[in-house]
Formats: C-alpha cells, sequence, structure tokens
C-alpha cells in the first residue's frame, strides 16, 4: 500500500512527521518525499494547494496498542480529535468493527489515525 499526503507546505508537513511522528525519509522526488512504513508499506508526502481539503482519514497506521502509542505521540505534541461516534470512549477512542482508532491532524488540516485490531 502506497498512501499519498497531500501538503500545502511541505517543510512544515516534514517537520511534523519527521519530527513528531519519527518518520524517516526514504527519499525525495518531485518536490515531496517518501516514507517507508512496517510490511513494506510506504507513503509520499506531495505539495498540493488541495491539502486539508477532505472530510476523510487519509491514513491510518497500524499500531499493537492503541492506548500506549496515543502516550508516546502526546508526549510529542499530538493532539487527538474527539469525534461524536458510538463507541467512542473518553480519550477519544472509537472501538468498533473489529478495530480501535484514534484520529488527529497533521499540520496541513489532514485527517490521520492510528488503528489497533482485535
Amino acid at each position: 500500500m502506497y498512501s499519498y499526503i497531500p501538503a500545502k507546505d511541505v517543510g512544515r508537513a516534514r517537520a511534523f512527521y519527521e519530527g513528531k511522528l519519527g518518520f524517516v525519509p526514504s527519499h525525495e522526488q518531485a518536490g515531496g518525499v517518501a516514507y517507508e512504513c512496517a510490511g513494506g508499506t510506504a507513503c509520499f508526502l506531495y505539495p498540493t494547494p488541495n491539502a486539508g481539503t477532505s472530510k476523510a482519514s487519509q491514513a491510518f497506521w497500524e499500531v499493537k496498542n492503541i492506548e500506549s502509542a496515543m502516550a508516546e505521540l502526546k508526549t510529542r505534541g499530538i493532539v487527538f480529535e474527539k469525534y461524536d461516534l458510538p463507541g467512542t470512549d473518553a480519550n477519544g477512542i472509537t472501538t468498533g468493527g473489529g478495530a480501535k482508532a484514534a484520529w488527529f491532524k497533521d499540520t496541513e488540516g489532514n485527517i490521520l489515525a492510528i488503528v489497533q485490531n482485535l
């Protein structure tokens, strides 16, 4: 799987993905940057004025323990969204469909999430 993540300001977005999420760039191309993820997956951060306009999640990253992952990301300054969805707890974790998920936004306004399969 290869996800494309839009960025209005690639430099600002890189600071978020590399500084806050800990991503390591694999290569740069066409004004953007690629990041390799687990299991042979990757994402490409690319320049576009349309970043942050989608109301849907741009990407989900699978984690083994969502509570631990959230705690770690919060120490890095990540702020999680709280949506009014069935199965959502006080921490903003939504459980349903065989998984737990928690959403956050990047500097470009894109909706991103971590997910733990149950």
